[in-house]
Formats: C-alpha cells, structure tokens, sequence
C-alpha cells in the first residue's frame, strides 16, 4: 500500500459501502462525493435508496439477505464480478459467496464489522454498515484507491453515529 501523500492524483477512488437497511444518512452521501466508483454489498432493503444512489453515483451492487422483497430489477445480483480499473472485484453480501481464488479485490457485507484482510493476493473487505454497526460506535464505509490494476491504499471511514 501507498502512504495517502503518495497516491497519485489520477488514481481512482473506489467507496465501499455495505447494509444501508433503508437509511442513507447525509453524512454517508456526502462522504460518498467525489467517489469514482461506489460499491454496494446488499442489504439496501429500498428500491428508493438504489434509485437514489444510482442516479447519484457510478455504483454497482448485489442483493442482501433482507433484499429479497423488492424488486431492483436486473442490476442486483446475488454476486457480482466486474473489472475496473485493471482489478478484478467481486461482490456478494455473504463472505463465504465470494470466488477469492480468481479476485483481486472482494466485497462482501452482512456481519456489520468492518474488516479488511489479504487473503494471498486477494484484498477482502467487509465495509461494516453504514447505517446499524455492530462492534463498534460509529457506522463506517472503506475507500480504495486503485490505478493501474494496483489497490493503492484501503481504509475504513468511521461516519457520524445517527444515535
């Protein structure tokens, strides 16, 4: 990883965000401004909330445990496999879901804890929840900076507590 004064400025700014449960705080979009690319590992529980951020922001996503009411049309899979920025990502709500074998960067969520960990050459991020953590005070988010198939730096962003 790149310290933050390093990162060159066209890196790309990837935000990860995870179990919304129908609630996007201010501060959390406003924390997401600026993002190149915004990831949304399940448990969004709001078709408004998904119309939102995808009019909002570059975002892909995948459908949580609790997703299964609502109808978000065919964006949401149940695990998601992309390429940006030279990485491959996957993403899918459940850890166990995500094919780490064959990703560079894996998302997953539903736990409410943020943790990153490097899996071999795989990098796994769980975001935590950005609106109802669990094992913490504060809901949080990660950031990634990528450019050139190369995960610069990844951190977990403490937002403001709604409680």
């Amino acid at each position: 990883m790149v310290p933050d004064g390093m990162i060159p400025v066209d890196a790309k700014r990837v935000d990860l965000i995870s179990d919304t449960h129908g609630y996007l705080s201010d501060e959390l979009l406003q924390e997401l401004e600026g993002a190149d690319l915004v990831v949304h590992a399940g448990d969004l529980t709001s078709e408004e909330d998904w119309e939102h951020l995808r009019a909002l922001f570059n975002i892909k996503g995948v459908l949580g445990n609790n997703d299964g009411y609502y109808d978000y049309g065919s964006d949401l899979p149940r695990v998601n496999v992309f390429t940006y920025e030279g990485l491959r990502f996957s993403v899918s709500h459940y850890r166990e879901d995500l094919p780490l074998s064959t990703s560079d960067v894996a998302v997953c969520g539903h736990t409410h804890r943020a943790v990153i960990d490097q899996l071999g050459h795989c990098l796994v991020v769980n975001p935590g929840s950005a609106t109802y953590p669990r094992g913490s005070r504060c809901p949080t988010m990660a950031r990634l900076m990528v450019k050139d198939g190369e995960v610069l730096s990844c951190k977990i962003v403490q937002l403001p507590s709604r409680f």
